[in-house]
């Protein structure tokens, strides 16, 4: 009888939090993870910089789910209790949770091989390397660069198209299996460890971005980068995509639907302030974007200067050996000057130098999202650092803490509905299933080492992590608001709580976030029909070459895609059909 849930619990032997600061910490170590880093500034990039960062809060606060609340079980238990007809809500959710930490974890190997790469002298990605006859640099180095030979090449050693597997790269091998030992060690006994775990993983982060932050304000061009982070262009408020993507990248960010969050709550005590818990999480996670963003721009920043000092030198170069001109003569500073007076005096020999247009606004404007950002833009960044290889190490040991502590909600999500589950003996100790876990993903895994791995790591990214969220959270909220009643679950928060929900959460949660997530959902499909699944592949055999090749996804991969979207929602329908049925 649901009248009931508001009793208070029988003890179950369930563990506990240390202290309200540790589930605090993980559920900010959940939520604030790499989209914060390589997300988040990309899309304040594209999107007009000042004007996309104020959408995030109100966003956040719309989206806002009940996650917190005290059901003391995982995803799977709780939505079962709410409603039996909601139980494939958390099936879904817990598929996800599964899907998801496959995805994170290779990510997290990825990161491991450039960190181990980085106590190499000089840096392995900023020299090409020699030919095969050693008679000259490596023809795909050349025609690159440096930082993209490395990353595609040595280390996804990626294949020209998706249906090419390629072979299993043995250092990625080592890597995931290392990085899968680690989740394992910190998972080990759930709560009981990653709690301890998460003072380091959740806390670090925000140190090597103060540290970074105040190198990356001390650099040449940081002012340029933080005037582009910072400089308005309201124009970009008419365009509906920004609404979309700025809804979608804090939902996304606060990582609601995917099991972790409830997991987490179902450990806390039995009266607990779920609502000021909720608050909370989403507004440190909007303010961390927001924190992440200022060194991510100063370095982006002094990337675009220095690119732009590269391209007047050469102009600079060019004119004084053709014009026999004293050195020093051209400086950044009068170049202008001089090119304009030469191109009045002397047309035809300035147009023949075919002088490169050199823009500081077109280096700023150069944007790339998620890997591009942190394994080829900011590598190259790091590279042009006095001192970059502790600037390199600094980099990828935060990474790796901020997906280390993403991923503990992931298995966590994983980890506590598998427990409840009467299929799984009580008499499997915690180590053991956790173990069984962590070796399950990683053989599942080991296919994303293959050439065409990361190929299919953007497909998961695309396909498991996006449509199945936005169905799973809007029959969450349906089902709180319409199935267990607004009623009933305003007296569950009064009596965690001790006051009643606001008029705010009241409407939110009957009209405004159903709302959203729909009007998310109708757009978000929109957009992806509108033309065919494609993908850019890596081809140094293409015509355009270091262009990457568009293709389009062929209809066996095509329909992995649509399964990988299916399979979680699917069963939403088919639970409740089969409750109904029974």
């Amino acid at each position: 009888d649901l009248s009931v849930l508001p009793e208070i619990p029988k003890e179950d032997g369930r563990p506990k939090w240390d202290n309200k600061f540790q589930y605090i910490l993980s559920c900010i170590g959940f939520a604030v993870g790499l989209g914060n880093v390589w997300r988040f500034p990309y899309l304040c990039q594209i999107h007009g910089g000042a004007v996309f960062q104020p959408l995030q809060i109100p966003a956040s606060l719309q989206h806002i789910s009940n996650t917190h609340l005290l059901l003391r079980k995982g995803s799977i238990g709780a939505w079962n209790a709410i409603s039996p007809y909601l139980g494939g809500v958390g099936v879904g959710s817990w598929m996800v949770s599964v899907l998801v930490s496959l995805y994170y974890n290779t990510v997290l190997t990825w990161v491991m091989w450039y960190f181990i790469n980085s106590f190499q002298e000089p840096l392995p990605w900023s020299v090409c390397p020699l030919n095969e006859n050693r008679t000259g640099l490596n023809e795909e180095c050349y025609k690159s660069t440096a930082v993209n030979y490395f990353w595609y090449r040595k280390t996804l050693n990626i294949t020209a198209d998706v249906t090419e597997s390629g072979t299993l790269q043995w250092w990625l091998i080592l890597c995931l299996a290392a990085c899968w030992a680690i989740v394992y060690l910190c998972t080990i006994r759930g709560i009981e460890t990653t709690g301890k775990a998460i003072y380091v993983t959740a806390l670090f982060p925000y140190l090597v971005l103060t540290i970074f932050l105040i190198h990356g304000l001390s650099l040449p061009g940081a002012a340029d980068g933080l005037a582009y982070l910072f400089t308005p262009n309201m124009n970009t408020l008419k365009n509906p995509r920004v609404w979309l993507d700025a809804a979608t990248q804090i939902f996304f960010s606060l990582s609601l639907a995917f099991g972790g969050l409830i997991a987490f709550s179902s450990y806390n005590p039995s009266k607990n302030d779920c609502e000021k818990d909720a608050v909370t999480v989403a507004i440190v996670n909007s303010m961390t974007s927001l924190y992440a963003s200022i060194p991510v721009f100063s370095v982006l920043g002094f990337k675009a200067t220095t690119g732009y000092w590269d391209c007047l030198d050469r102009n600079i170069i060019s004119i004084i050996n053709e014009f026999d001109l004293p050195e020093e003569s051209i400086m950044r500073q009068n170049y202008t000057a001089w090119v304009s007076f030469l191109n009045s005096s002397y047309p035809e020999k300035i147009a023949g130098l075919k002088l490169k247009s050199c823009d500081l606004q077109e280096f700023l404007d150069q944007s790339v999202s998620g890997t591009g950002l942190a394994f080829i833009i900011f590598t190259q960044a790091i590279i042009l650092m006095p001192g970059s290889q502790a600037w390199a190490i600094l980099f990828f040991i935060m990474l790796f803490s901020l997906g280390l502590s993403s991923m503990f909600g992931n298995i966590e999500g994983v980890f506590t509905p598998l427990l409840e589950l009467r299929i799984i003996s009580k008499s499997i100790p915690k180590e053991l299933l956790s173990g069984i876990i962590c070796l399950i993903c990683f053989l599942i895994a080991l296919c994303f080492t293959l050439g065409s791995g990361s190929y299919w790591i953007d497909i998961f990214d695309s396909y498991a992590s996006s449509l199945p969220l936005l169905v799973i959270a809007f029959f969450e909220v349906i089902g709180v608001a319409y199935v267990y009643k607004i009623k009933r679950f305003s007296k569950d928060v009064k009596w965690m709580t001790g006051r009643n929900p606001n008029l705010y959460w009241q409407i939110t949660w009957r009209f405004i976030s159903p709302l959203l997530l729909l009007i998310v959902f109708v757009a978000f499909v929109t957009l992806q029909i509108q033309k065919p699944p494609s993908y850019a592949a890596w081809n140094p055999k293409y015509e355009g070459f270091p262009m990457k090749e568009e293709k389009v996804y062929p209809p066996w991969v095509l329909s992995i895609c649509v399964l990988l979207a299916v399979l979680p929602c699917v069963f939403v329908p088919l639970v409740a059909l089969f409750h109904l049925i029974k």
